[in-house]
């Protein structure tokens, strides 16, 4: 059997890690069509439980990436969102306001 015809026998996982450096553990494609990416891999790039990513399907095999949790944007873009229309607040009003929330949760200064 040809190497190619292999390679559409035995779909591979390919990871694109950013730094380059290629790790050369395997896994295997289980029959609810889940993936367990090795520890290894998980730990070096700080993937926890819960970790959503997107998916894409590439040339060589599948891309994933972790979601960002928001959009990336710019502050032009969100500056005045929530307008405060209230008398404006200094630095001391924020930090008051900050330890009574504190003295409010957890009962000290």
């Amino acid at each position: 059997m040809s190497t190619c015809a292999l390679t559409n026998v035995l779909p591979r996982l390919t990871l694109n890690i950013v730094s380059g450096i290629r790790n050369m553990d395997t896994t295997k494609l289980s029959s609810k069509g889940q993936v367990v990416l090795p520890k290894s891999v998980r730990d070096q790039h700080g993937w926890g439980e819960g970790t959503e990513f997107v998916v894409e399907s590439t040339a060589h095999g599948v891309l994933l990436r972790p979601r960002q949790a928001f959009p990336a944007t710019r502050i032009d873009g969100v500056f005045g969102s929530l307008p405060y229309r209230g008398k404006p607040k200094s630095l001391s009003d924020f930090d008051a306001g900050i330890r009574r929330e504190i003295r409010r949760r957890h009962g000290r200064t």
